[in-house]
């Protein structure tokens, strides 16, 4: 499973909220049962009540387990599986110590499976419902057939009760069970995808109005420039055809034309950077384009023997975009992450289709990510931490995904490695 690093991040805050919130419920549980029992002016260890004390001491000590587990291990959703699976078997004491069939707490599962699907979405919430379903039934069946007798309620149900009805109250209660998981479920995932889409509106928002404020400045700036430029480039050249070829006057022009050559390439990057040019944009095969680029990108020799492209494409998306700019795109998406990866390492390209015909495009890396004191400037024009960057590479990336009604986020974890998520409109 690809790792997300603002998942991990939301997920530990979640199952934060889930321990306090059992602790409040061991804590809510042991001064229910002291105020009931003052009030019917019952023993404090007269049953139930000592075995409910006993799970609520044990639930707090849990929680202190899952704490300490949360701050020094990762392992994240392991952590979350097991807090709800060993919930599931709490409820299930729960409901034995206080009736087993007439306990009024079997609503409990379903706040089990409501919060699961919080943590681990549809699938980790279908399998605490089948855990619940079979706990139940199982609960229910032996104290019908005697082999087990609950603390409060009637010894036996098999003298009471038909076992239709019993069978009927466990459907019920399975369907119930599974009704929860499923919505529940499919509400969490919904909210997970508008709290991402959210996050990355807003972002590439606050980029795009903060790169707005520079456009006429930086335009304004290469067209300056530019005019000297070719001036300076031209009379070097024309020196240049007095001077010996190898002499030390042709050296130093040949450095000038070379840098000359440089400044060019930035002033075209400036350029490009306040006014992309997306009047080529064309029906695009993304699967086709990925391919491609990521092939010429692993012939290279200095990328290709030390890192290993893996992709997962859904077939058959197309866009309306450039091919040039995509290649661009995902050229220096897949060069920024070679050169975070310090020996071997291993980058994951993944294309799927999303909500209201958008198509996400990710690239993800195990490098050595971003620090934090720059990730709220990667996307600065002129902004770099390479000796001989520009800074414009992210820049120009921003600008012509935001042309073609795009987005651009990442998340990063410094020492673990950083995800590109790329939003377009896919063709409909």
């Amino acid at each position: 499973m690809k790792k997300k690093f603002k998942e991990t991040t939301e997920l530990a805050t979640q199952i934060k909220w889930i321990i306090l919130f059992r602790i409040v419920f061991a804590l809510v549980l042991i001064i229910s049962c002291l105020v009931f029992s003052i009030g019917e002016k019952l023993s404090f260890f007269s049953q139930p009540f000592l075995y409910l004390y006993n799970i609520a001491a044990f639930i707090l000590i849990l929680s202190i387990f899952y704490l300490v587990w949360l701050n020094k291990f990762n392992h994240q959703i392991l952590l979350a599986y097991v807090q709800t699976v060993i919930d599931t078997f709490g409820v299930m004491l729960i409901i034995y110590v206080t009736g087993g069939y007439d306990s009024i707490f079997t609503f409990l599962y379903l706040v089990v499976i409501i919060y699961t699907s919080m943590l681990l979405l549809l699938r980790g919430s279908i399998i605490i419902a089948t855990l619940a379903s079979i706990q139940y039934g199982v609960l229910v069946e032996l104290e019908y057939y005697g082999i087990i007798t609950p603390y409060l309620g009637e010894p036996y149900l098999s003298g009471s009760i038909d076992e239709s009805y019993i069978i009927y109250r466990i459907i019920i209660f399975l369907v119930a069970c599974f009704a929860v998981s499923i919505l529940s479920g499919i509400l969490a995932a919904q909210l997970k995808g508008a709290r991402q889409d959210l996050k990355i509106t807003q972002e590439h928002l606050k980029r795009v109005e903060k790169m707005a404020a520079m456009d006429e400045m930086i335009s304004g700036i290469a067209h300056e420039v530019k005019n000297p430029l070719a001036s300076l480039s031209g009379s070097i050249q024309l020196l240049r055809e007095d001077a010996d070829p190898g002499s030390y006057e042709d050296k130093l022009m040949q450095i000038i034309l070379r840098e000359t050559d440089r400044l060019k390439n930035i002033v075209n990057d400036i350029r490009f950077f306040a006014k992309p040019n997306i009047n080529n944009a064309k029906e695009t095969n993304l699967i086709k384009a990925i391919e491609e680029t990521a092939t010429l990108f692993l012939n290279d020799p200095e990328w290709g023997e030390r890192i290993n492209v893996k992709m997962n494409l859904k077939k058959n998306i197309t866009i309306l975009i450039d091919p040039d700019h995509f290649s661009q795109i995902l050229w220096n998406l897949l060069k920024n992450a070679a050169q975070s990866i310090k020996e071997q390492g291993e980058i994951i390209i993944e294309l799927t289709s999303t909500r209201k015909n958008r198509v996400c495009l990710t690239i993800e890396d195990n490098g050595s990510g971003i620090a934090k004191d720059q990730m709220n400037h990667i996307f600065d024009p002129f902004f770099t931490t390479k000796p001989e960057g520009t800074g414009l590479g992210l820049p120009i990336i921003h600008r012509i995904i935001d042309g073609y009604n795009g987005m651009i986020d990442f998340e990063s974890s410094p020492g673990k490695g950083t995800i590109f998520t790329i939003l377009l409109k896919e063709t409909p």
